[in-house]
């Protein structure tokens, strides 16, 4: 039985109609994503009107490069979460403490190590993006400011899920909403104000999550008997047992993150050599990419969280209900969002900037961006499976897939050999986010994720 405090951090989503547990524990995901989502806009809503196209060019590549570092991270977080979620629901709550000492100890290690890597190697990371002369030295000082704060962000995602696994969506949203508002109001001083530039926007970004990770870091240790976890030393200590289990799933989720993320630098490696014009417009239908995501990773990680805990108290009837209630509101949502992007496109890209050239190109992004939201719609549910399942093979399997083979065979087929240009990789590039899908798809199909063996079960 469960005491007040541990109500407040763990949420059982093993009972109760899935469409009303799900949607419960994935709102204050949405907004959290939102919110995360209006953070990473906010750079480049400023920069564009306050720089123009060079700065959102130089925000745009860092961010890229940023989301590569971060990717690494969040594939053993994401392992992290599965590993918690599946404790929870088999009541094993000892555990979720080791896994906890041991995610914290990995994760943060790891991010001074990247520190020290990325910060010596920003030139040669801008140098293979083909980052645009006019744009090079913003771009560096936004990586190096950014990869100086790594601890802080890495610390963010994996207190994050750390408390998703235990069914608590809820403080995530609170930490994040700290961030979004700093983060606004110190790129409207140091942007604005100060003419600051890329550097500012990403000296504020910094900031806001530094906050958000001290914030989220005083809340658990206040209430450190809910998740069970003291924080005494001995507690950090790499638990053999947990560590083998991270490797065996984040592993794998850091491989397809990774082989996805590279495959999409790749790709806008070689639309950067396009020029600065061609460089906005890509940074700026990746982010109206990333809106349609708000709504398919949450509803992904709310999933994956409860399809977790119903695997980990054996109720595999629960998971199918799970795919296809998310499936319906992801595609809801798809549908909604293109018909925004039909009917007021110039007000959508003007949102970034005013430059004509610009936005003459971006009108031809638009049936990228269409197909952009669908991808994200469909992989979505299929990806609440395999990681709440933690199937490490079939993720690994995917980011291949996805990243190496599909979104750069593609590129190169279309944007190269057959001579499209710039939008053939756009194309390549989207298209290649329909593969999860169809290997996850193929999985839910077979059935076989109802034997699959656990991870916690040794």
């Amino acid at each position: 039985m469960r005491n007040g405090k541990q109500a407040a951090l763990i949420g059982d989503l093993t009972t109760g109609p899935v469409s009303k547990v799900l949607v419960k524990f994935a709102i204050p995901m949405v907004f959290a994503n939102l919110l995360q989502t209006i953070y990473s806009m906010v750079d480049m809503v400023v920069v564009g009107q306050f720089v123009g196209k060079t700065g959102i060019s130089a925000v745009s590549i860092g961010a890229s490069i940023l989301q590569l570092i971060t990717f690494i991270a969040m594939g053993f977080c994401g392992a992290g979460q599965v590993i918690i979620s599946q404790f929870i629901g088999a009541g094993d709550t000892k555990s979720v403490g080791r896994t906890i000492g041991t995610l914290f100890t990995i994760i943060l290690l790891g991010s001074f190590a990247f520190t020290a890597a990325c910060y010596t190697g920003t030139s040669a990371f801008l140098g293979f993006m083909n980052t645009p002369a006019e744009a090079f030295e913003s771009a560096r000082a936004y990586c190096r400011t950014c990869f100086a704060g790594l601890f802080f962000i890495y610390g963010y995602n994996l207190i994050s899920s750390v408390l998703r696994g235990m069914g608590d969506s809820r403080h995530p949203l609170m930490f994040i909403a700290i961030a979004a508002t700093i983060n606004l109001a110190l790129d409207l001083i140091f942007v604005a104000a100060l003419s600051w530039g890329a550097f500012g926007a990403a000296l504020a970004t910094v900031t806001a999550q530094a906050v958000s990770f001290i914030s989220s870091i005083v809340l658990l240790y206040r209430r450190r008997e809910a998740f069970h976890f003291d924080f005494k030393p001995a507690s950090f200590k790499v638990d053999g047992f947990i560590l083998k289990r991270l490797l065996k799933l984040g592993i794998p989720l850091c491989l397809q993150n990774v082989a996805i993320s590279f495959s999409m630098l790749f790709v806008s490696s070689f639309i950067n050599a396009y020029g600065v014009v061609a460089s906005a417009v890509t940074g700026i239908g990746d982010k109206l990419g990333v809106i349609t995501a708000v709504i398919a990773s949450s509803l992904s990680g709310a999933g994956s969280a409860m399809i977790g805990q119903c695997l980990g108290a054996g109720r595999t009837e629960r998971v199918s209900r799970v795919i296809s209630f998310s499936l319906f509101i992801n595609l809801t949502f798809a549908a909604l969002f293109t018909l925004c992007t039909l009917l007021i496109p110039h007000r959508i890209f003007g949102m970034f900037t005013s430059e004509p050239e610009v936005l003459t190109m971006a009108m031809g992004y638009i049936p990228c961006a269409i197909l952009n939201y669908f991808g994200f719609a469909l992989r979505a549910p299929v990806f609440s499976l395999i990681n709440g399942v933690g199937h490490p093979s079939l993720n690994l399997a995917v980011g291949l897939l996805d990243g190496v083979v599909c979104r750069i065979g593609l590129a190169l087929l279309l944007g190269v050999a057959i001579g499209i240009g710039v939008k053939g990789f756009w194309y390549g590039n989207v298209l290649a986010g329909y593969v999860p899908f169809f290997i996850g798809g193929g999985y839910y199909l077979s059935g076989t994720w109802k034997t699959r063996k656990l991870p916690i079960s040794g």
